[in-house]
């Protein structure tokens, strides 16, 4: 019988097993694929999630950057040095996710991978966890599978809002440098990015409002080949994305949802990886409260998300649903604003929230369509 079975070994569900560990407690983390594993995600990290932990983040980081450009139809370049306290990380899933798994074992965590689970059974007081070897129990549960994981219906919540991106890998080049880039306005209602990473850039697509495009993949294949990136060996793979909706509930009779499994994903930007980690870290605690005995803790736990996410991201929610119907508009009153490059700096590596800065853009955004404005 552990204290906690954690599903999923993704960032959301490795920082809850390596919290709950360093508590003493017993914790099996199960992975249906064998790590290190590919994931297909731009690989973005604010440098914040470093002061949840008290280890070395170096050696899963691919590389960091200082500088975003911008371009708008892949033109009108706007280029931002970040002037915030770290640079921005970016990172190889399958590097990062094994590195935060080996940091969870070293306290202790159980680990088995290549292990898919099956089916999940509330006993009373414990619950058990089926996959296609055996069956395992523990006295809590951590669903961390992710936007396409089953954990989430198990555990009988209701569905998350999903919308659908893209990724495609390619060998950097002299061509793409070394910053990070953003495109807006080759995709409607959403954009696109390039993110380098030593030896080889992560180029994504996604979209936020609106209906879903149907030729998501070849726009990401026809942006890549315009920004003249080798496309050889490269194909694109599509991934659902579980974006947050307005507060729900996170806490079920001794389980808890966390990342994706959770739709703590950035309706704006995307990000999902610091959201993930603050959560896994968060439901640690509570389930250790919860085994001291806080019959509360569970409850607190969604609660704390909603306070310091749930409202933050309703701003990113409304921002997006003007930004992206109006991309030509929101890029020159607010991307080439250096002011506003900035802020979108801070808010990626974590030092602004969108609360800071959101009533103004939506002010400037919203005045901007009515006649003799803007």
């Amino acid at each position: 019988m552990f204290d906690c079975i954690v599903v999923g070994a993704g960032p959301a569900g490795a920082s809850a097993a390596y919290h709950l560990a360093k508590r003493g407690r017993s914790v099996l983390l199960l992975e249906k694929q064998s790590l290190p594993r590919y994931k297909p995600c731009s690989g973005g990290v604010s440098p914040v999630v470093a002061q949840w932990f008290d280890f070395d983040f170096t050696p899963a980081i691919a590389q960091k950057v200082e500088r975003i450009r911008y371009t708008s139809k892949l033109e009108d370049p706007v280029t931002a040095q970040l002037e915030t306290r770290e640079p921005m990380w970016l990172v190889q899933r399958d590097v990062f996710d094994h590195f935060l798994v080996q940091q969870a074992q070293q306290q202790g965590v159980e680990l088995r991978d290549r292990t898919e689970v099956c089916q999940i059974s509330w006993h009373g007081d414990f619950w058990q966890v089926s996959t296609m070897e055996e069956a395992v129990t523990g006295r809590y549960l951590i669903a961390a599978d992710g936007a396409e994981g089953p954990m989430r219906r198990w555990l009988g919540f209701k569905p998350a809002k999903q919308r659908l991106g893209a990724v495609i890998e390619t060998p950097t080049n002299g061509h793409t440098g070394q910053d990070v880039w953003f495109e807006f306005g080759l995709v409607k209602n959403g954009y696109l990015w390039s993110f380098p990473k030593g030896d080889r850039t992560t180029v994504g697509i996604a979209t936020f409002i609106g209906g879903e495009p149907t030729d998501l993949t070849q726009t990401l294949k026809e942006y890549a080949l315009q920004a003249g990136m080798a496309m050889a060996d490269s194909h694109p793979r599509a991934h659902l994305l579980s974006l947050w909706d307005g507060n729900q509930k996170l806490h079920s009779h001794n389980a808890l949802l966390v990342g994706e499994a959770a739709a703590l994903v950035d309706p704006f930007t995307a990000e999902g990886i610091r959201p993930g980690m603050y959560s896994g870290m968060k439901a640690a605690a509570a389930i250790d409260q919860a085994l001291q005995g806080d019959q509360a803790a569970l409850e607190a736990y969604t609660q704390t998300i909603h306070q310091e996410w749930g409202a933050d991201l309703a701003w990113a929610q409304k921002l997006a649903g003007l930004f992206y119907r109006m991309p030509g508009v929101a890029y020159r009153l607010g991307i080439k604003r250096p002011t506003a490059t900035q802020r979108i700096g801070q808010i990626l590596c974590g030092e602004l929230r969108y609360a800071d800065v959101a009533n103004y853009a939506i002010k400037k955004l919203s005045g901007s369509l009515i006649p003799g404005r803007g």
